[in-house]
């Protein structure tokens, strides 16, 4: 095979592709929500459920996950994933009421759960500490970009045929990311297209294999799991209620309608995509500009983040759904440049060979986050609305940042080859 050169830069770009179809899936529920409540008769509290039980699943199974990725490899693992999640999205499409689109949503979370572990596992393989905030920002850039095309796709396929067609539309894309998955992967020791210019600069700078990977329990009871877990908790609820409900909160308290859901709903994942890849550069700034060293940098920028993330807390107060949309924007900017930083985190202090079930585990305690908090919204939207609720979002990060700030001497970096 023809060596490539920077091949590593390639291998951000199928993880993020692979990113776009898994959040094309999972935003497919979001985007359709008014058109399935409509037609499968649900009131917002079941539509809560249906997404608590993608949450739930999710939840239990991304260390599960990121264990499976550690063990058994990423290119059978994360092409396996891929599949079985694409079909768990097409099966979205026989559902006759809440409780069959609930059962559906949960095979979709316990699949899906594979791939941020599998992502930041691929990233800690391949690339060197100094650039590995920028590839995290790269390939999370995925997780909006998804969010940003499912609104106009899914409702083009919608209005065309209907909302039945368009989950499988969906699924098939990410069969297609599975098979060139599974094609062109592998790990940067066996790949035949890396130079071997670009094999010694990863090898070099790799961790000290550990003489045994650190088993669950050893993981999980280390200070720096816990520094990095408790922002994560905190910090998910923003981001799954932007992806869940901002186009039923449009429908319900601004108005909207689908086709102005579809205009104007995919403008916060596009400012996310900005931040998400802008906070992956923000890191090796600092380091350069103003001398902090590699995890102060990471914690700087998430506290930027944070102060950022107080513009939706506002929601409540805008007085047009256009500049609800602006501030939501603002939202999905900050949190994926928090996102993509204490993802980075967990790929820095954690060995290529225990990070997918790190970052499993601190994935989990997000999505427990996420899972409690939009089931609040379930029981609460109708009856005090979305404004107080919006502005606990901003709260929970300022409190998050908070935590890492504090925790910081802890975050020691594992001791490389050299």
């Amino acid at each position: 095979m023809r060596r490539v050169r920077h091949l590593r830069w390639w291998i951000v770009a199928l993880i993020c592709a692979g990113t776009v179809a898994n959040y094309l899936a999972r935003n497919s529920l979001g985007v359709l929500a008014p058109e399935l409540k409509l037609h499968l008769a649900m009131t917002t509290q079941q539509y809560s459920y249906v997404v608590g039980a993608f949450q739930l699943a999710y939840t239990v199974m991304q260390p599960v996950a990121g264990f499976i990725v550690d063990r058994f490899g990423l290119r059978a693992g994360f092409a396996l994933f891929g599949v079985a999640w694409s079909l768990a999205n097409m099966l979205h499409a026989l559902a006759a009421g809440w409780i069959s689109l609930a059962l559906f949503r949960g095979l979709l979370g316990l699949a899906e759960s594979a791939a941020v572990p599998s992502g930041i596992k691929a990233i800690a393989e391949w690339f060197p500490a100094r650039e590995r905030s920028v590839a995290v920002g790269w390939f999370n850039a995925g997780t909006s970009l998804g969010a940003l095309i499912a609104p106009p796709l899914l409702v083009a396929v919608s209005l065309w045929a209907n909302w039945r067609v368009a989950f499988a539309v969906t699924g098939a894309v990410g069969l297609l990311w599975a098979g060139a998955w599974w094609i062109f992967y592998r790990s940067p020791g066996e790949h035949p297209a890396i130079t071997e210019g670009e094999r010694a600069m990863i090898a070099a700078d790799r961790p000290v294999k550990p003489s045994r990977p650190a088993s669950a329990g050893e993981i999980v009871r280390t200070a720096r799991f816990w520094i990095i877990a408790v922002p994560r908790f905190l910090a998910e609820p923003a981001w799954q209620t932007f992806s869940f409900w901002i186009p039923l909160y449009l429908a319900t308290e601004r108005g909207m309608d689908l086709k102005q859901i579809a205009l104007f709903a995919w403008l916060p994942f596009l400012a996310a995509d900005l931040g998400g890849v802008l906070g992956g550069y923000l890191s090796p700034f600092l380091m350069r500009r103003a001398g902090l060293r590699l995890v102060p940098s990471r914690v700087a920028g998430v506290v930027l983040a944070a102060l950022l993330m107080i513009a939706p807390g506002c929601i409540g107060l805008a007085v047009s759904p256009y500049l609800a949309i602006a501030l939501f924007c603002i939202g999905g900017f900050a949190h994926q440049m928090l996102s993509v930083l204490i993802n980075t985190l967990s790929a820095d202090v954690f060995t290529p060979e225990e990070v997918g079930t790190a970052n499993g585990f601190i994935g989990q305690a997000g999505w427990l986050g996420g899972l409690l908090f939009s089931l609040l919204i379930g029981q609460l939207a109708d009856t005090i609305g979305y404004a107080p609720l919006f502005a606990a979002l901003s709260v929970f990060d300022l409190i998050g940042a908070a935590v890492l700030l504090l925790g910081m001497k802890q975050l020691r970096l594992p001791e490389t080859v050299r």
